[in-house]
């Protein structure tokens, strides 16, 4: 079965490898994944909160597009739980736009005659991410006076499902 490679193999931010081919059409990648984050803005959109809790990343690393959504889901549910539908505004401020490949490789018995390895290979699209660099804003949490507190415990919890190191922001 086939499965995901893991965070770490796309942690570092690095330039794309761009294949360079005597076909003009080899040259491209063919159809880029659909994004799994489902909605950007949630809660309340129109109403102004008087506390904003930002959790913000220290360094710089990618985030996966099925990672943002997973905590997305994390801190909305508990928020919406707490706050009802109508009580906070949560937003994702970031959007995976880098496409991640994956070259694969066979495995098994006489599989290293078959293959002649991963230099300048250009791989099948595996996935999405977002590049964020030091100073940015991954998710923006938007809360009532007595809500800060909880709202930020909510994106603590996020911490350990993004690859990087982040900070989290009061203001």
């Amino acid at each position: 079965m086939a499965t995901l490679r893991k965070a770490c193999a796309y942690r570092k931010v690095v330039r794309a490898y761009t294949r360079k081919s005597k076909y003009k059409r080899k040259g491209f990648i063919k159809a880029i994944p659909t994004s799994k984050i489902v909605r950007f803005h949630m809660g309340d959109l129109k109403k102004d909160f008087p506390k904003t809790v930002k959790l913000i990343a220290t360094e710089k690393f990618q985030i996966r597009h099925n990672a943002l959504e997973s905590c997305r889901i994390l801190v909305n549910r508990q928020l919406q739980n707490k706050f009802g539908n109508k009580g906070y505004h949560f937003y994702i401020n970031i959007y995976p736009h880098h496409i991640l490949r994956n070259n694969k490789m066979l495995s098994g018995a006489g599989a290293d005659r078959m293959q002649t390895g991963m230099k300048q290979s250009f791989g099948k699209v595996e996935g999405m991410a977002a590049q964020v660099k030091n100073g940015t804003t991954i998710f923006t949490a938007e809360v009532s006076e007595d809500g800060a507190n909880f709202a930020r415990e909510m994106l603590m919890k996020t911490k350990t499902r993004i690859p990087g190191r982040t900070t989290i922001e009061i203001i």
